[in-house]
């Protein structure tokens, strides 16, 4: 049986929201399956997971890592797993509800009946959909998000979010080994080289509802890493040759 749509999200010390959206994941319409990523939560965040796992053993997965190695190769091993075993439709998400699972069919939609090769589930694409985040936070996500659009020249509106639905030829023909990035930039890295290599992307508006539970994982490297990797793959992009990725 071919396997459809697979979710991803990585955890640290989600202890107080993984099974609440791990639950609203297996129940949406249409069958995700979830993959857990977890990086050595002290917390117990992956005991909740595998204790669940009883319940839905064939659409709950977790990999269990051991210790915190960053955002960007929690998802790349996630899309190796999810490629090896024969998912079309992958997906990014976080566990702290600030995606809303239910937006999952959307971004699906946009992908398996829409024709688009990559869904983003978009912030800034309708205005500025942002609930319960300072103004401070908001005014500087808005204009990093239009600082990435003027230095790569990226026609995407919210260049750094994390809700994203790939089709797997996008990343079959990205050569997974060539991303530098691991922490926010690896968000955009991943945009600029899709849409360099001529796939069609397509921003579904959504609302971003800051966490209310747990504790955020933003800092100030993190911002820092997208601040001047814009500017790299920029330039990096000057000397590249975009093609499909072959090896796969």
């Amino acid at each position: 049986m071919q396997q459809d749509k697979l979710v991803i999200i990585p955890t640290y010390n989600e202890l107080e929201n993984i099974q609440e959206i791990i639950l609203k994941v297996m129940g949406l319409e249409g069958d995700f399956d979830l993959l857990i990523i977890d990086d050595n939560s002290p917390d117990g965040t992956a005991e909740v997971v595998k204790n669940l796992k009883k319940d839905f053993p064939e659409r709950l997965h977790l990999i269990q890592r051991e210790g915190k190695l960053g955002l960007g190769t929690a998802y790349i091993e996630g899309f190796r797993y999810g490629l090896m075993n024969g998912y079309q439709y992958i997906f990014e998400m976080d566990a702290d509800f600030s995606h809303n699972p239910q937006d999952l069919i959307r971004l699906y939609k946009a992908c398996a009946e829409e024709g688009y090769d990559m869904a983003i589930g978009s912030r800034y694409i309708t205005g500025v959909n942002v609930v319960n985040w300072p103004m401070g936070r908001v005014l500087m996500s808005f204009f990093a998000s239009k600082y990435v659009q003027f230095i790569t020249g990226m026609p995407i509106k919210d260049a750094t979010a994390g809700f994203k639905c790939y089709t797997r030829r996008v990343l079959e023909a990205i050569n997974l080994n060539s991303i530098q990035f691991i922490g926010y930039a690896f968000q955009i890295e991943m945009k600029f080289t899709t849409w360099k290599l001529g796939f069609k992307i397509k921003e579904v508006p959504i609302i971003f509802t800051d966490r209310t539970k747990g504790t955020s994982k933003m800092s100030t490297h993190i911002f820092r890493e997208a601040v001047f990797g814009v500017i790299y793959l920029k330039i990096k992009s000057f000397f590249v040759r975009y093609r499909p990725n072959r090896s796969v």
